[in-house]
Parts: C-alpha cells; sequence; structure tokens
C-alpha cells in the first residue's frame, strides 16, 4: 500500500524535471529508507541528477536563444549550429545514463513476438486499454482515471494468418521527450515497433495530435516519413567531401561542415541528392532516427456530432473508432494491415496441394530468397536450391520457374526444388 501512494504521490514531482534538486534528493531519501526505490522513474545517483538537469537548462537556453533570432539569411548559419547543439543535448538525454537498467526500464521489456509490432501511444484515458481488450484476448485493466495502466502490456492481434503484436503503453504527458511521466521507457518500446498507432479523444480539439507529433519528433521517431536521400560516411583523413546533385536552399558546405566540426568530425563523404533542410541534415548526422508508419486513431466518435467526425475522418492517415460501442472496429484491423505491408506466401510441396494454412508473413517487397530464408536458413544458399516455381499475381504464367531475386506478391504459392 505504501508503494503505490507514493508512487501515485510522487508522480508529478518525478514528472517534472525542473523540480528543485533539493527536494528531488529528499524524494530519493525517502524512497531509500522505506525500500521503494524502484518505483522512482529515475533511480539515479546525486551526479546522474545533476547531470540530466544541466542538459535540460542547456536546452532550455538554447531554445531561447533561437526563439529570440530573426529568421533570415544573414541568420541562417548560426540558428543551424543551434540547431546542431540542440540536437546533440536532446540525443543525450534520450540515451540516459549509461548504465546496467534499473527495474523500472525492465518493466517495459517486452520480447518481440509475431510478424509485426504495433505501438499505441496517446495521452491517459483516451482508450488504449479499452482498444487492446477488445481486438486482442488480452484484458488489460480500463478504469475512468488516468494512469490505469503502468506498464507495458502485450497482446496478440490474429489478421489474415498473421500474427500482430500490440503493446498497450502507459499514457505519456506533455514534456515525455525530456522524461517527464517515465516517457524515456515508453517511447523507446515505440521505436521498436513498425507501426505507432496515435490514441486520440474525438472530443478534444487538434491540440492532442500536435503535442504527440512534437513528442515524438523530439526523441527521434519521424512518423510517416522517408529517410533523406543523403550519403554520409565519416573518414579518418581526407577532409571534408561536399556534392550536390541539385541546388540547395536551406543547406551550404560551409554550415554541413561547422555542424560536423561540433561533432568532432573533421573527414566525411557528403552526397545530397534532394533539397534537405538543416534538421533533415542533423538527423542523418544523428544517425539515430526511425522512420515509423503512423495511424492516428479518434476514439469516441459516439461522443461527437456527425459533422466532427466526418472532418475527422477525412484527415490523411485517419482512422475513427468508438472502442466503447465497438464502431469501425473492423475497418481499423483492415487498415493496421494495409499500413503495414505484410505480404502472405504459401508453400507447396512438388506432387501436392499448397499450404493455405500456415503462410510466410514477409515484408512488401519480398523476394523469392527471402522465402526461402524464411522456410530455412540452408535454402537462403543459391547452391542448395536448384530452381523455384511460383504461382500468383507476381508472374506472367502459371507457374514460372523464377530465381532468388524475383519480386513476391500477396498470395503467392512458391514451390522450392533443392539440389540433389
Amino acid at each position: 500500500m505504501f508503494r503505490e501512494k507514493y508512487c501515485m504521490n510522487l508522480m508529478g514531482l518525478n514528472m517534472d524535471m525542473s523540480t528543485n534538486f533539493d527536494s528531488m534528493l529528499q524524494v530519493v531519501a525517502l524512497l531509500r529508507e522505506k525500500d521503494c526505490i524502484t518505483l522512482l522513474e529515475f533511480s539515479m545517483d546525486m551526479s546522474t541528477i545533476r547531470a540530466t538537469m544541466g542538459i535540460l537548462e542547456r536546452i532550455k537556453d538554447i531554445e531561447a536563444e533561437m526563439a529570440k533570432t530573426q529568421k533570415n539569411k544573414a541568420t541562417e548559419f548560426h540558428l543551424g549550429l543551434l540547431k546542431s547543439k540542440l540536437a546533440k543535448l536532446r540525443s543525450q538525454l534520450l540515451e540516459g545514463p549509461k548504465t546496467g537498467g534499473n527495474s523500472a526500464d525492465k518493466q517495459f521489456e517486452v520480447v518481440k513476438y509475431g510478424d509485426a509490432r504495433v505501438a499505441l501511444i496517446g495521452f491517459p484515458s483516451v482508450g488504449k486499454s479499452t482498444l487492446l481488450s477488445t481486438v486482442t484476448k488480452t484484458k488489460s485493466e480500463a478504469a475512468s482515471y488516468e494512469f490505469t495502466t503502468l506498464t507495458c502490456i502485450p497482446g496478440i492481434l490474429e489478421h489474415k494468418g498473421a500474427t500482430i503484436q500490440l503493446l498497450d503503453l502507459p499514457g505519456i504527458i506533455e514534456g515525455a521527450s525530456q522524461g517527464k511521466g517515465r516517457g524515456r521507457q515508453v517511447i523507446a518500446v515505440a521505436r521498436s515497433a513498425d507501426l505507432v498507432l496515435l490514441m486520440l479523444d474525438a472530443t478534444k480539439s487538434d491540440v492532442q495530435r500536435r503535442l504527440l507529433e512534437q513528442e515524438l519528433a523530439l526523441v527521434g521517431i519521424r512518423i510517416n516519413q522517408s529517410p533523406p536521400n543523403v550519403y554520409y560516411k565519416p573518414k579518418k583523413t581526407g577532409g571534408v567531401s561536399f556534392n550536390a546533385t541539385l541546388p540547395l536552399t536551406h543547406l551550404n558546405a560551409k554550415l554541413c561542415i561547422a555542424i560536423l566540426r561540433d561533432r568532432a568530425v573533421h573527414s566525411a563523404d557528403i552526397i545530397v541528392r534532394e533539397d534537405v533542410t538543416v534538421d533533415q541534415f542533423l538527423d542523418v548526422v544523428e544517425g539515430n532516427r526511425q522512420y515509423i508508419k503512423c495511424l492516428y486513431v479518434y476514439n469516441k466518435i459516439d461522443s461527437v456530432s456527425l459533422e466532427e467526425v466526418d472532418r475527422l475522418a477525412r484527415q490523411p492517415n485517419t482512422v475513427v473508432v468508438s472502442c466503447e460501442s465497438r464502431l469501425n472496429i473492423d475497418a481499423l484491423i483492415d487498415r493496421i494491415w494495409t499500413t503495414l505491408a505484410l505480404c502472405r506466401v504459401y508453400t507447396k510441396k512438388r506432387g501436392a496441394a499448397p499450404d493455405f494454412g500456415d503462410p510466410l508473413v514477409l515484408r512488401e517487397g519480398a523476394r523469392v530468397e527471402d522465402a526461402c530464408r524464411t522456410i530455412h536458413r540452408s535454402l537462403a544458399d543459391a547452391s542448395q536450391v536448384k530452381y523455384c516455381l511460383v504461382w500468383g499475381a507476381s508472374t506472367k504464367h502459371n507457374p514460372q520457374r523464377v530465381g532468388f531475386g524475383h519480386l513476391l506478391a500477396d498470395e503467392d504459392v512458391v514451390q522450392v526444388v533443392k539440389t540433389t
């Protein structure tokens, strides 16, 4: 009882990284005395807390300087350097202390299972747990109060022969990118997902969507974006070689060299093949950005007008549902399947009918080589395979004898003939 009481009472203090340093130390001492230090969001020693507070203050100073700096041609170089320093500090904040991890982190460790992973992210009490309980056999606790879910709860969705793992994550709050409300652990799980479902409350304004996008962007998650077409490779000697295949409006060689020098990189090859911004170039240099597909799921549509439902449904990458009334749930599942772009491939033995009961679930763009490797890693060696026959939409005629590089389509049938 004591643990739960202090977990709830100290949640607000833990979530606020701007809390007075002496107060945080008092909390640490109290929790150690009562033997419930594992409930702290940051079970750090004093030096780690000081370092984290220092990074946050430096971030705040740089953001203040950027806010008061006018944006024009004369200040582009200065703003670019400030953005570079800001990205570097945020990466340090996200990485956290170099320790073996604590029990709070281990609560979020979920083994990846199935053909794809989908993470449910949203503010408290938007219906994440209700959705998980509705579409899977897992029963996640749901209640009328906030922060019902305090750890990561996995569930399994079976759809069209594929096994999709759904993760119900605790609700995050504004400032999660800075570590508030165990935001680091939640976002770390989201980075490993193949698809992110941003759960939103249809009764609230669009501010929830904007805040969630901002929090994910601050920790290096780029939703519904493609990686910039920029080649970057550090090297030991030779200086910085900068080349662009088209005119650039946001970037130049001088700024790129200054950004790399700030990171102690003095030799590198850079080839820019699209008109990228400074932020996109920083994403390439940092090298730790995750480009993840995202669906915006508006829940509680039975509590708003038809006009508002129509407005929300017409937005890109958006699905409107009501988990409580089970409205449009099937459409959401189909949309998840479509967005994940999974490819089912059935296998066939010589002289037998295809096995339509247990398909190989591959990614869109998979080739015959990928299917062979999924069957058994020994078949990935071309010398072990005599030839392959394929039936389906990817062939010109049925069956077609193909090689390892043949591109497969959904519901193709593959027969692998091994060398004798």
